[in-house]
């Protein structure tokens, strides 16, 4: 069984500590050195296949054109005191270097020429879109090759021009592009350290020692090296995208400090009721390690269950997350009963400052630390399960309609992409989006680019071009671009609204089901739309049209699962509709905070945006298997009073309650960690940040802490009903099944009452 195999691998890290320590130091070592050696850089390729935008990008990539790499734009005006427009000479002579000495950075295949384009006399259109119409600003575009043949140094070398250039000439520059998308440092860092501080407080707090906090940081630490150096050495051989070290770090911190938690509870339970610390982390892995093992195991599957999407960039996004899990979920049962043996029985006692606590302001709660350590339930905490176990239809419909309220602006979720728009003015990629929307009007800022293989068919192209400028979505159309090889043609237009409006999205589809189509004809004759912006809405439209996919199969795995675990239908059955309930409240309260911008200036949120389209699908995935931490370790408790007792009111109590400050501390470190990096300046971190911070407070209070006693005690007994025919055909499940104390020390397990 699962239980003896967990008491003999934490018995014998317990008694083995330094070696086993060392063999994860070995590891992590080696990991970062693989790491250092064999590892990529992180890549966004926001394309799948299918979609109308990926062929788009393969025709562009046949023909050859160059628009197929990376693109930079330096956004220039003169400033105040001088030549305020640059048809003058002296603008004008600052402008012609800058787009020199930015055409001979390395890696530059070329650059527009907007001092030339003062030649042209006329509108926007005429000069190209490269200078506004009142001559004020002017934009150097730039392209790069392929991502795959630059590096962070390529940004590092067009930014350290422009502050070289700010001192010597009378512009102001600015620059924006997706080479600072692909290159620019992830926000995580320093969140990282803002959140393992806001744990390591709540752990000296809960555990009233500097020791036993320290354990679970350091566990996690260690995880955390070893799962992101594997996630770069993974970035060596796929393309992993960008936020998925952010998303690694946020998640890996969260479940490991959690799972820590949970066995250092147990472990200081067992210390209190005098056992040798060997046998009590042995013992300590072999029940809360249970749990953490199969809540760990959800967690990856659900995770992994992002594939049904069929969007690569999602697939290997999770898998890279998932692997920071799994690595989570295995220093859990090895190092950390390390740690346990190597700290002795000086678990068993609050430390030097721990003590002091209790004489001073803080005594109240330094002196409930026991009872978060697992000692024994708190009188307060059994009294309010006994108080919601007396009143289960009163709180039943109060909570649920609490949920089901903060779940109703989901009705407006709008997926797509916040461009630089949503950045904070202090980035230079915010400014220069201004700064372009001012002179050339905001869909300048994201540009569809239309390619067309006209098959022979030479009016095809006048008739494509006359069509797309028409559309009374389209500022501009830029001049065709044609190879004489392949008779590829690209078209450059600028929608006249901006990339994250819906009106945007709303050109995209007509220009896709009307325009195209129309124009081209019967022929052989084809044309796709691409570019960044169609992209990311193609990502956007596929991942919304397979999330009920994805939700469909995590419900049945975890209902499968808990089936197997608990023993019963209507646990499981209850335990994913309750899981629905909180995470729809987490989408709610996201969508009222980023589209309707409700308390965003408290996570320095300047700007409304739309959810980027792949955060829906990835918050379900991962918030539905960390709900399932909570689930797993709550009712593997009341399973266990109910086995004891064979009452499932006492059960309920006592189950709930002996769990209650130990979900609500973990929670609490949870909740710390993820909104550390609510605070982020990027959208999609805030949003990764918030959306698991709500979900996580959402689901330890409302959910495990009232809707969970309210709806087991009106379903009684039924609660682990199981059909006679059913239980002989399941396999024996190793989780809750058996008293885990009678498991784990060889004891003949009792009746399952199931059954009776």
């Amino acid at each position: 069984m699962l239980s003896k195999a967990l008491l003999r691998l934490g018995t014998s890290a317990a008694r083995h500590p330094w070696r086993v320590i060392a063999a994860w130091l070995i590891t992590a070592t080696l990991a970062v050195l693989a790491a250092i050696a064999f590892g990529g850089r992180n890549v966004d390729s926001m394309t799948a296949p299918g979609l109308d935008s990926q062929q788009a990008a393969e025709l562009i990539e046949r023909a050859g054109t160059g628009q197929e790499g990376m693109t930079a734009q330096v956004v220039v005006t003169p400033l105040d005191g001088g030549a305020k427009f640059f048809d003058h000479g002296s603008a004008r002579t600052a402008l012609t270097r800058l787009q020199t000495e930015v055409k001979r950075l390395p890696h530059v295949l070329g650059t527009s020429d907007p001092a030339r384009a003062l030649d042209v006399r006329g509108d926007t259109a005429v000069r190209g879109g490269l200078v506004s119409a009142d001559g004020r600003i002017a934009v150097v575009r730039v392209q790069y090759p392929d991502q795959s043949r630059l590096s962070a140094k390529d940004l590092d070398a067009l930014v350290d021009l422009g502050d070289r250039l700010r001192a010597e000439l009378p512009l102001r520059i600015e620059m924006g592009g997706n080479l600072f998308y692909a290159f620019s440092d992830p926000d995580g860092g320093a969140s990282e350290l803002i959140g393992i501080l806001a744990a390591a407080t709540i752990l000296f707090l809960a555990f009233g020692s500097l020791v036993a906090a320290a354990l679970p940081i350091g566990m996690a630490v260690f995880g955390l090296t070893i799962g992101v150096a594997t996630m770069t050495v993974l970035a060596g051989v796929t393309d992993v995208p960008t936020f998925a070290p952010v998303l690694g770090s946020m998640v890996g911190l969260g479940v490991g400090i959690d799972y820590a938690l949970f066995v250092l509870a147990r472990h200081r339970e067992y210390l209190a009721r005098g056992l040798d610390p060997h046998e009590a982390a042995g013992r300590a892995v072999a029940t809360a390690g249970r749990p953490v093992v199969f809540a760990g195991g959800v967690v990856v599957v659900s995770i992994l269950g992002l594939a049904v999407a069929n969007v690569p960039f999602m697939t290997v996004g999770g898998l890279a997350v998932s692997i920071v899990v799994l690595t989570m979920v295995v220093a859990s049962v090895t190092l950390l009963p390390a740690f346990l043996g190597a700290a002795g029985p000086r678990l068993g006692r609050a430390g030097r400052i721990g003590r002091a606590l209790q004489t001073g302001k803080l005594g109240r709660l330094a002196r409930r630390r026991n009872t978060a350590a697992g000692a024994a339930p708190a009188a307060g905490w059994r009294r309010w399960i006994g108080h919601v176990s007396r009143h289960p239809v009163l709180y039943a419909i109060g909570a649920a309609g609490l949920l089901l309220t903060a779940t109703l602006p989901v009705l407006g979720l709008r997926v797509g992409l916040p461009d630089d728009g949503s950045l904070p003015h202090s980035r230079t990629e915010r400014r220069a989006y201004d700064l372009v929307a001012e002179g050339f009007g905001p869909g300048t800022n994201g540009p569809l680019v239309i390619a067309a293989d006209p098959a022979g068919d030479p009016g095809v192209l006048d008739r494509l071009v006359g069509a797309v400028a028409a559309d009374p979505g389209i500022a501009s159309v830029a001049p065709t671009h044609i190879d004489r090889a392949t008779g590829i043609a690209t078209l450059v237009v600028f929608p006249t609204t901006s990339p994250q409006d819906k009106a945007t999205a709303d050109t995209l589809a007509r220009l896709r089901t009307d325009v195209l189509p129309t124009a081209i004809g019967h022929g052989p004759a084809r044309a796709h739309v691409g570019g960044a912006t169609a992209s990311l809405s193609d990502v956007g439209r596929r991942t919304s049209q397979r999330l009920p996919v994805l939700v469909a199969a995590v419900l049945a795995m975890s209902f499968l699962l808990l089936m197997l675990v608990f023993r019963s239908i209507l646990v499981p059955l209850k335990a994913v509709l309750l899981n629905l309930l909180s995470i729809g409240a987490a989408y709610g309260i996201m969508v009222a905070v980023f589209q309707w911008g409700w308390g965003g200036a408290l996570i320095g949120l300047e700007a409304t945006v739309p959810i980027v389209s792949f955060i829906p699908m990835f918050l379900f995935a991962i918030l539905f298997g960390l709900s399932m931490d909570y689930e797993v370790f709550l009712l593997s408790r009341v399973r266990e009073e109910y086995l004891r007792t064979g009452d499932n009111g006492t059960a309920i109590v006592e189950g709930v309650s002996g769990t209650a400050r130990i979900i609500t501390s973990a929670a609490l470190i949870m909740v710390a960690v993820f909104l550390s990096f609510a605070v982020a300046n990027d959208p999609s971190t805030k949003m990764f940040g918030l959306g698991l911070a709500t979900a996580i407070f959402i689901d330890a209070t409302v959910v495990r802490m009232v809707l969970v006693p309210a709806t087991m005690t009106l379903l009684g007994r039924t609660n682990w009903w199981l059909p006679k025919w059913l239980d002989r055909m399941l396999p024996r499940g190793p989780v809750g099944t058996d008293d885990p104390d009678a498991e784990s020390t060889g004891e003949a397990p009792r009746p399952r009452l199931a059954d009776r």
